[in-house]
């Protein structure tokens, strides 16, 4: 699998949690629209597109199978996040 394109669009409310919303291009093929950034209690991490069962549970629409894969895109998504971050600084 190849993650082709990263593309993160940050959110600008001071308060909360989500920080930001990416979307990924595998393969330049398939993408993925509304993987979150959210800030943890130590550390950003990422929450992939979800959506409410009737009984009030989110359940992930998409997911990776393995802890690999999930790292590769944690990674791809958490870099282009810092990078969109640190731009937008810069402008400030």
């Amino acid at each position: 699998m190849n993650i082709s394109e990263v593309r993160v669009r940050l959110v600008k409310k001071e308060e909360g949690k989500l920080k930001a919303v990416a979307s990924v291009t595998i393969d330049n093929c398939f993408v993925i629209h509304d993987v979150k950034v959210l800030e943890g209690n130590e550390d950003f991490f990422i929450a992939m597109p979800s959506k409410k069962t009737p009984d009030g549970e989110y359940k992930d629409i998409v997911h990776p199978i393995n802890t690999e894969t999930r790292e590769m895109l944690k990674k791809a998504v958490l870099d282009e996040f810092e990078k969109a971050r640190s731009q937008a600084e810069n402008e400030d």
